[in-house]
């Protein structure tokens, strides 16, 4: 190629993407939009970790069974039910819950209105035991709920699949901004020497922390959208599936593109336990796989944190200088900078 010879767009950014104006365009949609899901994506990724522990965290907080030592026969349950609208007038029973051991209290949920009450009996003689759904329980409800709808029913899961798309549309602009060009690609997979304060300062800390925790996260940021997209509607994914592999006869095989689906799903909570995990059940291999999804889990969150400080730096921080009242010599009035 002759020396003067202009270069194309590929070329360019190929070496250097930073002067292409697509890219700082790109960069900006990705810097705004990136603010403005933000809070949203803080809050998805900090749950989303904590629920990877979902089972161990359920296991704490259920009460300890308590079992009857009394003397007399059994209960029934119209007997159960009677003691417990003596004790809740006004209330409904709409369940009754016998554990396998019989000598267990029963657990039983009465309603009035919309209120629910969530009680222990002892199924000898009837006496009422106590809440039987913990407050650890409902923090932990809360917790899951808030992460899979938002604490809005279908509404909040349809919200949580659009979420999904910006999530994935950040990680994929993320991607495409973070290439610096061909020279240097490598120096941007790490902190590089003399980074931090003492090379660029703590802007520049922050910047080499964006982009080197992005990258090297991006697979399991992607997994996690795509996925997410997938559990909240899983329709469309399957009938994809269907037109591209569709089922013409009885077949004990299942398709590739299912297995796909099913892995998809399956690798957005990072549980032991599936069809063809290679180990099974509690164990290192289990509470590592936890351990590692829960880590990456923190990704979205740590990207935010470090957009969030770039963007006071880039955006906040000049304007309000310009806007910040300058001292003035004795004698003389303020000035605006």
């Amino acid at each position: 190629m002759s020396a003067n010879q202009p270069l194309t767009l590929w070329q360019r950014w190929v070496r250097q993407p930073q002067k292409i104006w697509l890219r700082r365009a790109l960069f900006q949609i990705h810097l705004w939009s990136g603010i403005a899901a933000g809070l949203y994506i803080l809050m998805i990724s900090i749950t989303g970790s904590v629920l990877v522990y979902w089972n161990e965290l359920y296991r704490a907080v259920t009460p300890a069974p308590i079992v009857s030592h009394g003397s007399g026969p059994r209960l029934t349950d119209a007997q159960i039910a009677a003691a417990a609208k003596r004790a809740y007038p006004g209330y409904r029973v709409m369940r009754i819950n016998r554990p396998p051991n019989p000598d267990q209290a029963a657990s039983i949920i009465l309603q009035r209105g919309n209120r629910e009450k969530h009680r222990f009996f002892d199924v000898r003689t009837g006496a009422d035991l106590g809440d039987s759904v913990t407050t650890g329980m409902r923090v932990v409800g809360f917790i899951l709920d808030l992460h899979d709808n938002l604490l809005a029913g279908e509404r909040g899961r349809s919200v949580n699949g659009a979420g999904a798309c910006v999530a994935l549309a950040l990680a994929i602009s993320g991607l495409v901004i973070w290439w610096p060009g061909s020279m240097t690609w490598r120096r941007s997979l790490t902190l590089p020497r003399g980074s931090g304060f003492t090379r660029g300062g703590w802007k520049g800390l922050t910047w080499h922390l964006h982009s080197a925790i992005g990258i090297w996260t991006f697979a399991f940021v992607f997994i996690f959208g795509l996925s997410g997209l997938y559990l909240c509607f899983p329709e469309p994914f399957q009938d994809i599936a269907d037109r591209l592999q569709p089922i013409t006869g009885p077949t004990r095989r299942v398709p590739f593109v299912d297995q796909v689906i099913y892995w998809l799903a399956y690798l957005h909570f990072g549980r032991i336990g599936g069809i063809g995990i290679p180990c099974k059940g509690p164990g290192f291999c289990d509470q590592a796989t936890k351990a590692t999804w829960a880590f990456f889990g923190l990704a979205p969150a740590a990207m935010f944190v470090t957009g969030a400080i770039m963007w006071w730096n880039r955006v906040l921080r000049p304007r309000l200088g310009r806007t910040k009242p300058v001292p003035a010599r004795r004698g003389t009035e303020p000035i605006r900078a």
